[in-house]
């Protein structure tokens, strides 16, 4: 439809003024009480329902052996555990500058506790040990549940 058509079909129309009721409308001059009137009448041969009351058993509390709760149902779900010595900010050149030999600076201090993250959320921190020649880490101090969710602030 091209411009010359729309404005043909809008010299016909008057937008400012909103079209006046008829006379002979019926919906003109409806009121609340006619609406529930109407509403009344559509009600009338409705089918009735009908409803009755549940009674649902009352919850009981399971006593799992040592009043403990029963977790069997996720003692199997597989956690990825990561300790994290340090952390460095190197650049590509610097990175392909490395080789045998090489020391990367990290951000923490000797004697500096561990940060021991599982699935990637801090859980606690520590310090290394060795066990039967190969390095373990021993918690010093778990994080508390205010501090996790300080951290994802």
């Amino acid at each position: 439809m091209e411009q010359n058509e729309i404005d043909e079909l809008l010299k016909g129309t008057n937008l400012e003024d909103p079209p006046a009721a008829d006379a002979g409308d019926a919906n003109a001059a409806l009121g609340w009480d006619d609406v529930a009137q109407e509403l009344r009448e559509s009600q009338k041969g409705a089918p009735q329902v009908a409803v009755s009351a549940v009674n649902f058993p009352e919850l009981q509390q399971r006593d799992s052996g040592k009043g403990a709760l029963a977790l069997d149902f996720i003692l199997d779900i597989p956690l990825t555990l990561n300790v994290e010595l340090g952390r460095s900010q190197l650049l590509i050149n610097e990175l392909l500058q490395l080789g045998q030999g090489s020391v990367i600076e990290l951000t923490k201090l000797a004697g500096e506790p561990m940060d021991v993250f599982v699935n990637q959320r801090l859980i606690a921190r520590g310090e290394v040990v060795v066990v039967n020649e190969k390095f373990g880490v021993r918690l010093t101090d778990i994080v508390s549940p205010s501090e996790r969710v300080e951290k994802l602030r």
